[in-house]
């Protein structure tokens, strides 16, 4: 039994990869809704339909659990999947409260980069209201980062500017972490730690998700596993050349991280 992992894209690859390094006698199936990439800036109705669609495919795997490696994905469409499907599904959300945590005895700022549709959400808004009473987060949406990354433009003078660009009006003395509310967003941790200042820490949700997997498993007895890592592909474009940029893509991060 395989464990799935589904995206709009590359972005949850930045999943697996964490959950390949923590459990690498696993095997895993990574299933990329390439026909509608980018959902965040698609409209609520449309990312519903795309991830039900896609769901239906992937459970015809065999499969132990399923990660919405997706912030987006989860705040919509979380909740009308577990009422569908018997197997487990992980979701994701920014990791505003660990941010916050990081940050209370500092008083130090929080800054959540995310997609437009994610800040839209009810589910952000309430996340936020109900763990920063300090008023502590700001959130900036960062919709071209998607796409600069299903380019596999991981870098260069190009990003530089961009991080910059949406950077330049806050005050970065007063921010003590930066959240990135989107799993394409931590391929470009390496090039934002070069340009943030270096008390600023970067955190995202793939570790939180794979414990919360992981301790799923266990629970259920299904944790230990006897493969050896492998990863299937697919994708709902049936590209082959998008095959090969997601092994691009991990190659990638297993090199940086």
């Amino acid at each position: 039994m395989k464990i799935a992992f589904f995206d709009s894209g590359l972005g949850g690859i930045t999943v697996l990869n964490e959950a390949m390094k923590r459990m690498p006698r696993e095997d895993f199936v990574y299933f990329a809704d390439t026909a509608h990439v980018p959902y965040g800036v698609k409209s609520k109705d449309e990312v519903l339909t795309f991830v039900k669609q896609s769901v239906d495919t992937i459970i015809q795997e065999e499969i132990k659990a399923l990660v919405i490696a997706c912030n987006t994905a989860t705040s919509i469409a979380i909740a009308e999947l577990r009422k569908i499907y018997q197997i487990p599904i992980i979701g994701m959300e920014p990791a505003v409260k660990p941010a916050i945590e990081m940050n209370r005895s500092s008083g130090k700022r929080v800054l959540v980069f995310a997609t437009p549709l994610t800040l839209q959400q009810a589910k952000y808004r309430e996340l936020v209201s109900r763990i920063d009473d300090m008023g502590m987060v700001d959130s900036v949406p960062l919709p071209e980062l998607v796409q600069f990354c299903e380019n596999l433009i991981m870098d260069g003078p190009q990003i530089v500017d961009y991080f910059k660009d949406k950077l330049d009006p806050f005050n970065l003395s007063t921010f003590g972490t930066v959240v990135l509310g989107c799993t394409h967003y931590p391929f470009y941790s390496q090039i934002l730690s070069q340009i943030l200042p270096s008390h600023i820490q970067i955190v995202d949700g793939s570790k939180g998700t794979v414990n919360h997997l992981m301790q799923v498993l266990q629970d259920s007895d299904q944790l230990l596993s006897t493969g050896d890592g492998h990863v299937k592909w697919m994708c709902s474009s049936l590209d082959d050349a998008y095959i090969q940029k997601m092994t691009k893509a991990l190659a990638f991060l297993q090199t940086v991280k």
